[in-house]
């Protein structure tokens, strides 16, 4: 049997879905990307899959993207019957999937069950990998804190990776949250100043380093569908869980003779000789 054959039985299909309001989102990057540490995988590229859709009730859908609002982070699955306004809100981002809306926060197993009703039925097994980018901000809850958490990514079947997220879950700079309360009292324009003083040190919206960034929240994933396992201990491996923006930085962007840990780098080259 042939190395293409043999890769092909053990690498999924890749499906990646279209952020269209992420500016400076590459999928196509992140597929040679792909195609150059796998070797013989298939990858392609799908349009948003919260969008409008042929066979889908849009307003259904929009309804159970409302319903998916965490309205209050300190209660666990906090979901409340939608109101019409907020049906209509959801309506309209389906509609036009390039739009961005801060400041909401979704259930991230809620959105996730929701893509999956979405994905076709044929595909909904281990042979395929969907990779799910998405505007929206999703959490999940921590029994720990008892309270919701905002999160980059959800590792499951499928996998969801938030463009928001990544500006938003992992925490910038102490200094940065010290001086934010008087950047904002003085207005919208001093709080980008204040950006502007910590610029380098954290992803921000349409951030030139967005598709660098996300080839490592890629291969977590992949890592996932393999092993279960998408995490690395060392700071300097892609496969890093940061929880800070220096963090996330350190992992994708840091200056390293390899872009992965000696186990995870070995296990690529396993695959990849396959």
């Amino acid at each position: 049997m042939r190395s293409s054959e043999k890769a092909a039985k053990i690498l999924p299909r890749i499906h990646l879905y279209e952020d269209r309001s992420s500016k400076t989102l590459n999928l196509g990057e992140i597929s040679e990307y792909l195609a150059e540490k796998l070797g013989h995988v298939s990858v392609d590229i799908r349009e948003p899959l919260f969008f409008q859709r042929d066979g889908v009730a849009l307003r259904e859908l929009a309804r159970a993207m409302a319903r998916a609002r965490i309205r209050d982070p300190m209660k666990k699955e906090s979901f409340l019957e939608p109101l019409p306004g907020e049906i209509n809100l959801e309506l309209k981002l389906l509609q036009n999937p390039e739009q961005r809306l801060l400041g909401l926060l979704y259930d991230g197993v809620a959105l996730k069950s929701l893509a999956l009703r979405l994905i076709p039925e044929e595909e909904r097994t281990q042979n395929h990998l969907h990779l799910i980018f998405t505007n929206r901000l999703f959490g999940t809850w921590e029994d720990a804190d008892a309270r919701y958490h905002a999160r980059v990514s959800l590792y499951s079947f499928p996998c969801l990776i938030s463009t928001t997220g990544i500006v938003e879950a992992p925490a910038k700079p102490r200094e940065f949250y010290a001086l934010r309360q008087h950047y904002l009292a003085l207005g919208a324009i001093a709080y980008e100043e204040l950006k502007e003083r910590f610029r380098g040190r954290f992803i921000d919206y349409d951030d030139e380093r967005l598709t660098e960034v996300m080839k490592g929240y890629v291969m977590q994933a992949l890592f996932y569908h393999l092993t279960s396992n998408p995490f690395c201990e060392i700071k300097t491996c892609r496969l890093y869980n940061a929880h800070w923006q220096e963090e996330v930085i350190l992992a994708q962007l840091g200056p390293k003779e390899s872009e992965f840990c000696e186990t995870h780098s070995k296990m690529l080259r396993e695959l990849r000789s396959v």
